[in-house]
């Protein structure tokens, strides 16, 4: 499937279009005049330790001052709205597609002009206004799906009365459901803890159940209405939701009871050590699982499988593939800050040096023209959605949740799970919190 398609269905919200400053000159230089400063307000904890690296690389090779700032885990909007207002604002933001334009945009620089905007492999994948122009770029495509540890699944695949022989009669819900409760039952015969690593609800730690996970059913409810950007939701396919989401409770390391309290860092902790054969996750997750201190995950061992949730003709199902991220220049930054930002993203992601750190250490698949199928991130889970992208056999689910409400949406759909998963709270209560704060936040 072609990139534009895996994408245009989440740049379908119409946005309102504010007085912006008049776009910058562009330079394609490298070092910058001196004159001006860098600050990146980044939105992935997973990457600080990158980010930092290179922003000390690039200081030391042109003077130009670069600071790195990055938001805890599902704080970027809150952060960003203490930020933005300072006299040393941030000088590049990151906006969550249409949703997040609409609310940003009279800090977002016009960026149609610049070099990067320019480069991209496919023009349609930049975020745009009303008026045409560009103000938002992404920084990559990335996606998600259940990572498993295909060392465990080849022990289980060995014991007798095993309820599958190969991963690929794993090609739905139903399937994936009676393997997991047989693999279980025999979880001491495995030597693990549980099939899945901890579900994370703590309060910041649950978006990849609120937002990720239910991208898929939202996704179908949308398809079936042709409506990508609806004031309202029937959380049409709420039952497949809860399929999955039951069964990452119920054959899990720790008893349900106990998720409300874990973070995402102790789930991948869990699938790194080896005490849990699946978890939920995306491309940015190699790093997190190879750099865990006693992980015993192999790097051949470890595989993408899509979300099967039990949802019609899901045997054609890929990976979720999309992007979030986009790049946006402070329109209200200083005009010499604003071109040291810009001449800072030209040389990251069009320089020959800046492309190494892009490939090697922030593990991007990056959506340029000088990027070519050479440069996919040496990691496992980057390859393997490379090759999700071009596989015939199957569709990929393109990423919606750019157009959910906002955060507060999120954090009640989450809070609601976790309440749930506690015994608190029935299903169709989740499913009421779900379409009524949908509704509410998108007025």
């Amino acid at each position: 499937m072609k990139l534009t398609k895996i994408l245009s269905l989440s740049m379908a919200a119409v946005l309102a279009t504010s007085g912006l400053a008049a776009c910058s000159s562009d330079s394609s230089d490298a070092a910058g005049d001196g004159a001006g400063q860098v600050y990146f307000l980044n939105w992935k904890p997973e990457q600080d330790a990158a980010y930092q690296k290179i922003a000390e690389e690039y200081t030391a090779k042109t003077g130009v001052p670069v600071k790195v700032v990055t938001a805890a885990s599902g704080t970027y909007e809150q952060t960003l709205k203490s930020q933005i207002s300072k006299s040393d604002a941030p000088t590049l933001i990151q906006v969550n597609g249409p949703v997040g334009l609409a609310s940003w945009q009279k800090y977002t620089e016009n960026l149609t002009d610049t070099d990067f905007a320019k480069a991209l492999n496919d023009p349609e994948l930049a975020l745009k206004g009303e008026d045409g122009n560009v103000y938002g770029v992404p920084l990559a495509v990335e996606g998600y799906g259940l990572i498993y540890n295909q060392e465990i699944f080849d022990k289980y695949f060995a014991l007798p009365g095993a309820k599958a022989s190969s991963m690929d009669e794993i090609d739905g819900f139903q399937k994936l459901k009676e393997v997991a409760d047989d693999m279980q039952a025999k979880k001491d015969e495995l030597g693990i803890d549980g099939v899945f690593a901890s579900t994370s609800l703590a309060t910041g730690e649950d978006w990849r159940w609120q937002t990720h996970l239910s991208n898929v059913p939202f996704y179908y409810e949308f398809k079936d209405n042709n409506d990508m950007d609806p004031a309202e939701v029937e959380f049409k396919y709420n039952d497949e939701f809860k399929n999955l989401f039951d069964l990452y409770l119920t054959d899990s390391t720790i008893p349900a009871s106990l998720a409300p309290s874990k973070d995402v860092a102790s789930s991948m902790a869990e699938f790194a050590l080896g005490k849990a054969a699946m978890v939920q996750n995306g491309t940015w997750a190699w790093s997190q699982i190879s750099e865990i201190d006693g992980n015993t995950v192999a790097e051949e061992n470890i595989k993408f499988m899509p979300l099967y949730t039990g949802h019609n003709g899901e045997d054609k199902q890929g990976l979720c593939i999309g992007t979030e991220a986009f790049m946006a220049i402070n329109a209200k930054a200083s005009e010499a800050d604003k071109q040291a930002t810009i001449d800072f993203v030209n040389w990251l992601f069009l320089s020959d040096e800046g492309k190494e750190h892009v490939v090697n250490d922030l593990g991007f698949i990056a959506p340029f023209t000088n990027y070519t199928e050479a440069d996919v991130p040496n990691d496992p889970l980057a390859k393997q959605m490379a090759e999700s992208m071009t596989n015939g056999n199957t569709n990929v689910v393109p990423w919606i949740f750019t157009v959910y409400p906002g955060q507060a949406f999120k954090n009640a759909f989450g809070q609601a799970l976790g309440q749930y998963a506690a015994g608190n709270m029935e299903w169709s209560e989740v499913v009421d919190t779900v379409k009524e704060n949908w509704a509410a936040e998108k007025k």
